[in-house]
């Protein structure tokens, strides 16, 4: 048994926070898109209580090694007692065995092939810069959205995704470190301990809100570092069955000080030492999840929330010559997955039904009674959860390799793979009812050829072939938050419906308070003008426009948004926004409009309004009526140019580059038949 060194033990005493919990709840706007702060938490109110908070719990490499999966020698006690009050899904499926590709696709409710992400270092926005992921998504309908610990990749982030920025603990060194070490210290000093510590501390903070945590565990993710009492529990030998096996995955376990180079075969002492340090990894992990279930008993929060728990994928433990994931067999693709939604009719119960990770995001909606979007390429498993022995999906679909057609299918009986680009081009077929370690490839045998024909066929299919004919759902409609009057659309209406309860003493509105912080302001406002276009319909418009005689009223809005602009990504985008929607309007008549500011220094804009598309052309003279500069505006279609982004701007020089003097100025607009003029001052 390894016992860690002075110098590691300092290492791991010495590991802190990347910040507080009180600056990760408290975090102003300017650190987060949108960000409520702890004073701006949605409370939950009379019309609130049915609403159900989300713990979506997520852990690294975790495959179905665990007590509640048949396996009582695995000592998982936490994540079996969650089972026991939930739905355990016994055959669940992630889309691509890699880390990043699987919680992009679980985060955005799309597949690997929509959503681009098929490596560790692609970022979904890069191929959908404009979807929503589930955080995201409960955020828009006012929750208060959390990430601690592992839920993207690496250093990839989505601080849109979350009301605060995402917290993490301090990253360990794992350069030229042994695959495995027990370590002589409390949980709290390795990085899940403090994950979890940290987690129960927010739970405290936000009890009285309507969130969506989540937490994402590291382990059991190599190296199989836990504290020595959890290697305890393996003592004893744990498998008689020992693979004597080269690693096929080089780059997952080759780094590590302690594995032979090149494709040495593992000896069965290291076999045997890998195995038991994914167990006491498992089990340390477990022990964390306890740590957090039980701050959710201990709050009285159990019966008001959701609990997801999921692996990203699965992992290799020797089977097929591979230490690691990134192939297309059940042990790297099956996923442990159970979910525990307060009320539930059957509890303690497993289910067959073919479900897949993209399935998550939806889930989750529906469990909440939340829109489910119709973009999503997964599907609700509430349903199973009602009835679990409901006839389901017929198959669910994996695929690995970037560079190569790599995919899979997994039927209920059977698992079809299919290498169509590779060096050498071949597919695989394995019986689970006879061969569920998939040890026998019978895709050549000769009475499978019509099998395989028809399971190629049912994979290039795709996925929405094998959906269930039946599908349910039952759920009361909910608007969104900054949908104020409730129409299905946020528009000008909800800003000015907000923007007529400044300082009132009664709200007509009670939605008018968005951020729910018990005053109605500009701040209110700029959420409202910040989502301007949702809608929970997928058949509303995905743009507002607003009709002229409101623009006076919007403009004077937006003059006071810069006036209390704090920088923040709320005042920024709010301000964006309706900059835009002034711009949308349509004018009755072509005017020229006061300068802004006067008197300027050391530049101004020239705002107008365009009745109808003409060449547009300003002219700057001096009190002599000599022309000190012409504007290069140009060709314009009709619309409001009012906006500092669209009116006519000045920087205050002649023709030659040269600053003018201070004085008074008088500048022309000429737009087809229309001439006007203005006059400004110039004050240095």
């Amino acid at each position: 048994m390894l016992k860690m060194s002075g110098a590691q033990e300092s290492e791991y005493l010495s590991v802190k926070r990347s910040f507080t919990r009180r600056d990760f709840l408290s975090t102003s706007f300017k650190a987060g898109a949108a960000a409520f702060t702890t004073g701006l938490l949605p409370k939950r109110t009379a019309d609130a209580q049915e609403q159900y908070n989300v713990l979506f719990i997520i852990v690294d490499d975790l495959r179905p090694l665990l007590g509640c999966y048949g396996h009582p020698e695995i000592h998982t006690p936490n994540i079996d007692r969650l089972a026991q009050r939930g739905t355990l899904f016994n055959r669940a499926y992630c889309q691509y065995p890699v880390c990043n590709p699987s919680r992009a696709s679980i985060l955005t409710g799309l597949r690997p092939e929509t959503n681009g992400v098929q490596d560790n270092y692609a970022h979904f926005r890069e191929a959908v810069p404009h979807v929503f992921t589930f955080p995201q998504h409960f955020k828009a309908y006012g929750y208060h959205s959390l990430s601690i610990g592992k839920i993207m990749h690496g250093r990839l982030t989505d601080e849109i995704s979350w009301s605060v920025p995402s917290w993490e603990a301090k990253d360990q060194s794992y350069v030229n470190v042994p695959s495995w070490q027990s370590f002589n210290v409390a949980d709290d000093e390795l990085e899940d301990g403090e994950i979890a510590k940290y987690t129960i501390g927010v739970l405290e903070d936000i009890v009285d809100s309507l969130f969506f945590l989540a937490v994402g565990f590291k382990k059991p993710h190599m190296p199989f570092n836990a504290p020595v009492k959890y290697y305890d529990l393996y003592d004893s030998p744990i498998t008689d069955k020992v693979p004597h096996v080269a690693p096929h995955s080089k780059h997952e376990i080759r780094g590590y000080s302690d594995i032979p180079p090149g494709e040495e075969p593992f000896s069965e002492e290291k076999t045997l030492e890998l195995i038991r340090g994914y167990m006491a990894a498992t089990s340390y992990m477990d022990a964390q999840v306890g740590r957090v279930l039980d701050q959710l008993d201990r709050l009285g929060l159990t019966e008001k929330t959701v609990v997801l728990l999921c692996g990203d994928h699965g992992f290799h433990l020797g089977e097929h010559e591979t230490w690691g994931k990134r192939t297309l067999f059940e042990v790297a693709l099956r996923s442990p997955l159970i979910i525990s939604i307060p009320g539930q009719e059957h509890i303690g119960v497993k289910t067959d039904a073919l479900v897949e990770l993209v399935d998550i995001y939806p889930t989750l909606c529906d469990a909440c009674q939340l829109p489910i979007p119709e973009h999503l390429e997964g599907l609700s498993m509430v349903p199973v959860i009602r009835e679990p022995t409901i006839p389901w999906k017929s198959a669910a679909f994996s695929k690995t390799g970037k560079a190569y057609g790599k995919q899979s299918i997994r039927t209920h009986k059977y698992r079809y793979s299919e290498f169509v680009n590779s060096i050498l081009p071949r597919e695989e077929l394995y019986d689970h009812n006879t061969d569920p370690e998939e040890k026998v490839n019978i895709a050549n045998f000769s009475e499978n050829l019509e099998l395989v024909s028809h399971l190629r066929e049912r994979l290039h299919a795709g996925w929405q072939a094998a959906l269930p004919t039946h599908q349910e759902r039952d759920f009361d409609p909910m608007f969104l938050p900054w949908d104020v009057n409730n129409d299905d659309i946020v528009d000008v209406q909800d800003l000015l419906l907000v923007a007529d309860s400044f300082e009132a003493d009664t709200l007509e509105h009670p939605k008018v308070d968005v951020n729910k912080d018990g005053n109605v302001d500009i701040i209110d406002l700029l959420f409202v003008a910040s989502h301007l276009g949702e809608s929970s319909n997928a058949a509303a418009p995905k743009s507002v426009s607003m009709p002229f005689q409101y623009v006076d009223r919007i403009e004077g809005l937006l003059r006071e948004a810069h006036l209390t602009d704090d920088g923040s990504h709320l005042f920024h985008q709010g301000i964006a926004s309706l900059e835009l929607l002034i711009n949308s309007a349509t004018p009755i008549e072509t005017v020229l409009l006061p300068n802004y500011p006067n008197p300027f220094n050391p530049e101004t804009w020239i705002p107008y309004d365009l009745a109808e598309a003409a060449a547009v052309r300003i002219t700057i003279y001096n009190p002599k009526g000599e022309v000190v500069k012409q504007l290069q505006v140009g060709f314009q279609a009709a619309g409001t140019y009012r906006t500092q982004s669209q009116a006519a701007y000045w920087d205050g020089c002649n023709a030659i580059g040269e600053p003018v003097a201070s004085g008074v100025y008088f500048y022309t607009l000429q737009a087809g038949q229309v001439k006007a003029s203005g006059k400004m001052v110039v004050k240095k």
